[in-house]
């Protein structure tokens, strides 16, 4: 598989129904240290339940809000975040 932006082995990254069918702005981003992954989801209150996650191609995030490309290079064990999608990305380590 070619890498691209938000790569990962399968190719799919975790987003929620929210996210992706309720219109709910992503503002909070991961990339997982212990296996590359990739999350992008609201972070209030759209990951609560298990029923909310679901595994997409990152090219039907990207499509949703293309702001989100400008955090392709975010390290391995990093997070970002914002307050509204009017605000600036913060970044730093995720806490252990």
């Amino acid at each position: 598989m070619e890498k691209t932006p938000f790569y990962t082995p399968t190719g799919g990254v975790i987003t929620t129904r929210q996210v992706m069918h309720e219109n709910w702005p992503v503002l909070l981003v991961t990339h997982d240290a212990d296996d590359g992954g990739w999350q992008f989801v609201n972070g209030w209150g759209d990951t609560d339940g298990s029923q909310s996650g679901m595994v997409v191609h990152v090219e039907h995030v990207l499509d949703l809000d293309p702001s989100l490309s400008a955090l392709s290079d975010l390290p391995l064990g990093w997070r970002a975040w914002r307050e509204s999608i009017a605000h600036d990305w913060k970044r730093e380590p995720i806490p252990e």
